[in-house]
């Protein structure tokens, strides 16, 4: 059986590494799935965490990801996709890295593509992902 991809945007690596029993941290509890990111993601996450241990809560994390893609990949996103500049770099990476699903708690930015497919990358927050699963998925 093919895992299922997940793209991990820069806030869902920062709110794990934020708190030691975050919710979150059952994306990385799922047996089904490949966790991949990209730098320009790891870089913003680490920029935001201020106390030593968060980073190297981080830092753990990151050893479970599958990839980390390069900082910057250039590709036309579709027709009609409008997004910031400081968000094209994720979208577009989840695209190349060719996953799945595209997990952000950004709502003002990635909020109007949730549940939306884009170059086959569907966008989710992490909630409507984890919800999806079956309960004993993440144990």
């Amino acid at each position: 059986m093919k895992k299922e991809i997940l793209f991990l945007d820069a806030n869902i690596l920062f709110s794990a590494a934020y708190r030691e029993n975050s919710g979150l941290l059952r994306l990385w509890q799922i047996k089904s799935v490949n966790l991949v990111s990209s730098a320009y993601a790891v870089e913003e996450a680490r920029r935001n965490l201020d106390i030593s241990f968060q980073k190297e809560r981080l830092d753990k994390l990151l050893t479970r990801l599958t990839q980390i893609l390069p900082y910057h990949v250039d590709i036309d996103l579709p027709r009609g996709v409008e997004i910031r500049e400081k968000d094209k770099p994720i979208l577009m990476s989840a695209i190349v890295a060719k996953a799945d699903f595209l997990i952000t708690g950004d709502v003002r930015d990635f909020g109007k593509f949730y549940g939306k497919k884009i170059s086959g990358v569907t966008v989710l927050p992490p909630s409507g992902y984890l919800n999806r699963l079956p309960p004993h998925e993440t144990d």
